[in-house]
């Protein structure tokens, strides 16, 4: 479903450990928004619902709603260093189109509308 680098889960499991909040998940999703229509959305929660799919990805707990899996299947995570910052990058083999700065995308099967950036 979703893959993790080592460089990422290692990167996530730092930040894990200065939240210092036991039992956080890592949600994985995708909300309406953008130039293309879509976002990613990668944060830390610490509740699921009854909708939440649950992996377990190189000791990490991954959220991911069930609306959000058909957008996300094969989305590979890593985290990339660049200089004296670094962030995370998703390749997502079901990107048909990206907007010129990268923060949003669009795929074959997404109906929602896209917004101006």
């Amino acid at each position: 479903m979703i893959e993790i680098s080592e460089m990422a889960s290692s990167q996530i499991h730092e930040m894990l450990r200065h939240h210092d909040i036991p039992d956080l998940f890592l949600r994985v999703g995708v909300v309406d928004g953008g130039c293309s229509g879509l976002s990613y959305d990668l944060r830390f929660d610490d509740s699921q619902s009854a909708e939440d799919l649950i992996y377990e990805i190189d000791g990490l707990k991954v959220l991911v709603d069930s609306s959000s899996e058909e957008y996300l299947r094969g989305l590979k995570i890593d985290y990339k260093a660049q200089g004296m910052t670094g962030g995370f990058t998703m390749d997502n083999p079901n990107v048909k189109a990206s907007c010129g700065c990268g923060a949003s995308f669009r795929t074959a099967t997404y109906r929602g509308k896209a917004q101006k950036c």
